[in-house]
Order: structure tokens, then sequence, then C-alpha cells
């Protein structure tokens, strides 16, 4: 095992055991400004390893999950807050054209079928997205 794999979780850990993770309640953003059928990251801490996640919304259900690819741990994107997004269900990972569905993070199609994004509960408090408490 490398150090690198001593510092960081696998892909199958829970989303709370990262570095820098925030904690349960945490605010995100306004629905209103997370479009409809869109995606946005979010990044707590700082440098190599600062958390990111990303918060997905299809009308008025929102999604998040670790923005780590489960193919090489890469993020979904390539740029800040630019996402390759399908029809109000699907992210591809800009990387290596992997297909996640918004609702549950399964791979359908690309390298890493079967395998998933790390979810990371969110939830509407008000007219608000925060990482839910519970």
């Amino acid at each position: 095992m490398s150090p690198i794999d001593l510092m960081e979780p696998s892909i199958d850990s829970e989303w709370h055991t990262f570095d820098c993770a925030p904690a349960a309640g945490t605010a995100l953003c306004a629905l209103a400004e997370l479009p409809d059928g869109r995606a946005r990251e979010f990044s707590f801490g700082e440098g190599r390893d600062r958390f990111r996640m990303i918060v997905l919304r299809s009308g008025e259900q929102v999604w998040g999950y670790v923005n780590r690819c489960p193919h090489f741990s890469l993020p979904l994107n390539v740029e800040p807050d630019r996402f390759v997004l399908f029809d109000h269900s699907h992210i591809y990972c800009a990387v290596h054209t992997a297909m996640f569905r918004f609702s549950d993070g399964h791979c359908e199609e690309g390298p890493c079928v079967g395998a998933a994004l790390t979810p990371v509960p969110v939830e509407l408090h008000g007219s608000h997205v925060r990482i839910a408490q519970s």
C-alpha cells in the first residue's frame, strides 16, 4: 500500500471519513442558486486534501455525492462548476465518460459500470440545500 492509499479513504468509504468533510447540517446554497437540471460543486478545506462534493438538481429533488469518479478517483469535472449532464437524470465523468444516475450515483456506462459515486446526504431546509442532519 502506498502512502497515498493510507491517507485517502477508498471510494467505498463513507463521505464523512474524507479529510475536510463538512459537518451534517452545513448549509450549501439556496435552491434558486442551483439551476434545475444542473450540478454545482462545493469545496471544503484547502489544497490537495480538500473535500469536493457535487449537488445535482432535478425539479425539487436534490442529490449529493463526493466529486470523485470511482474509475481513477478523479473529479467528474475538469473546470470548476462545469459538468456534463443529460436530461435531468445523468452526470458524466468528463475524463472517462462514465455515466452516473442522479438518483443513486450508480454507473450505467463506461469503464466503471456497476460502481457508484459516494453519496453525501443532502436535503432541502426551507428554500436552502444543506447536508442532511441524519
